[in-house]
């Protein structure tokens, strides 16, 4: 499971930042990839890595502000040019307007997909789990921008114990059959009568993992709430320290204040993103030693840098 980051910069791209989008890669999960929010030049990035756009099953949308969906057209057309790929139907999920967004973007430019898009809308008033597989659910909360924007937190289920081949071969149980029942939770009985307890051989469930990838917004408990013991928190940094005021009036974070929401929410990784244009590269720096002083796990991402999680 990683994360690799197709745009990190706020507002509008930069030579070095294009804005917003994310990949989340569950290949050896599900053999999925989830894109969060599609900012303009999105399928661009996409080119310079080894993503495949049929392998994206799911778009998950922030908040409305076209540096976060002035992509999705391009990317959906490009998308269907996969000739040589079985074509898939994919699932936005997003604020209501981007069904409206889509079509019409689609309409207007006489764009026709040989595959479905099936469309989850939502208002403040239908938050909460919003997508359920057997292997990962998915919740979004309000959060607190100029316009209605959520963040989102995806929780993988946990994962079966495993099997000690070691110690069950010590035992006296025999490559084959008998390994692949006890493997399944079954007991078994050895020709000599030993009674074989599958559960003694099999550790417990592990724990699944939680990410928290948050739209653009100002410090609010609902993010702290998203985030609460995440194996990583995705956090917006548009602004630095000392730009509380300007943040607030805008409708964003600092620095600060996302290293505050990790620290509060007991997160175990802090990454900060959608960067303004205005900080260098000595100035990214100096976010991060800043950050640090209140979250030490912390680090500014880079477009097309990879996490794994």
């Amino acid at each position: 499971m990683e994360i690799q980051f197709l745009g990190t910069g706020a507002g509008q791209p930069s030579k070095s930042r294009n804005v917003s989008s994310l990949a989340l890669k569950l290949l050896d999960e599900i053999n999925e990839v989830w894109l969060f929010d599609c900012g303009e030049g999105t399928q661009n990035r996409i080119l310079e890595t080894s993503i495949r756009p049929r392998k994206v099953s799911k778009i998950f949308i922030t908040h409305l502000h076209g540096d976060h969906i002035f992509g999705l057209p391009g990317f959906l057309s490009s998308r269907a040019f996969q000739a040589n790929e079985e074509q898939t139907d994919l699932e936005i999920y997003g604020p209501v307007g981007i069904k409206s967004f889509v079509l019409t973007s689609l309409r207007v430019s006489g764009s026709r997909l040989p595959y479905q898009i099936h469309f989850h809308e939502f208002d403040e008033g239908s938050l909460g789990k919003i997508m359920e597989t057997d292997k990962f659910t998915v919740y979004a909360e309000a959060l607190d921008h100029t316009i209605f924007c959520v963040g989102y937190r995806i929780m993988q289920k946990d994962l079966e114990g495993t099997l000690d081949a070691d110690k069950l071969k010590a035992a006296g149980v025999p490559f084959g059959p008998l390994f692949g029942q006890v493997k399944n939770g079954q007991d078994v009985t050895l020709e000599d009568g030993t009674k074989i307890i599958a559960a003694d051989y099999i550790s417990a469930p592990r724990p699944g993992k939680v990410i928290t990838i948050l739209g653009d917004t100002r410090k609010t408990n609902a993010s702290v709430r998203l985030a609460v013991n995440a194996d990583v928190l995705v956090h917006e940094s548009t602004y630095g320290k000392g730009d509380e005021k300007i943040a607030r009036k805008h409708g964003h974070s600092t620095n600060m204040q996302a290293a505050e929401v990790a620290r509060e929410a007991g997160a175990k990784r802090l990454l900060l993103n959608h960067i303004s244009a205005r900080f260098l590269s000595k100035d990214v720096s100096q976010l991060r030693k800043d950050a640090a002083t209140i979250f030490e796990k912390v680090h500014v991402v880079k477009d097309l840098e990879e996490v794994e999680i």
